[in-house]
């Protein structure tokens, strides 16, 4: 089977055969099920991690200790805390599999090693990085100043594969509305 991957990658660029072997040997493939935690907040992130399957969730605990949900990262999309992992600064957030989740996962160090091997990875992943985070703030951008109704409206039509595969609780937790408001709001559009 073709690693997902490196297919992704060539949609931006040729990679060699050389190439693509060593950026296949440096992830490495890993699955999580519904519920289990990728990173935890409090530390350094320190992996970079690739979904090839699945949905991952990034989430905070709040100050009363409720778990709110930030974003969703479906496949064909990175994963990390990108502060924290760049700036090798202790994250607030975490990483856990919203639903089960294969993912192809890099340390750091590794990820430092592939780009002097292969210079030009990191200008992709750096762009890569920076197209997924704009549109991340064009999506969270979209809900402000709506009413709850509309945000769910707008998430089931910008994001209805995420809708499908996620807890409820945590989809009321990202449009910040309770999992009781959700029930009510979905039994009155249906």
């Amino acid at each position: 089977m073709a690693n997902p991957l490196l297919a992704f990658l060539q949609l931006y660029r040729p990679l060699s055969e050389e190439d693509q072997a060593l950026i296949a040997a440096d992830f490495e493939p890993r699955t999580y099920r519904e519920g289990e935690t990728l990173f935890k907040g409090g530390r350094t992130c320190q992996e970079m991690f690739f979904v090839t399957n699945g949905v991952l969730r990034i989430l905070a605990t709040n100050e009363k200790g409720i778990d709110v949900t930030h974003f969703f990262t479906k496949e064909n999309q990175f994963c990390t805390i990108l502060h924290s992992f760049n700036n090798q600064t202790p994250a607030n957030e975490s990483i856990q599999a919203a639903c089960d989740a294969d993912v192809l996962s890099i340390t750091r160090t590794r990820l430092l090693a592939l780009y002097e091997k292969i210079p030009y990875m990191k200008e992709l992943i750096d762009q890569i990085l920076q197209q997924r985070l704009l549109d991340k703030i064009q999506t969270r951008n979209a809900y402000l100043g709506e009413d709850s109704v509309s945000r769910y409206k707008l998430f089931i039509r910008q994001q209805p594969d995420i809708a499908l595969r996620v807890a409820l609780k945590d989809i009321a937790s990202y449009l910040g509305i309770t999992p009781q408001s959700l029930s009510r709001i979905r039994k009155n559009i249906k």
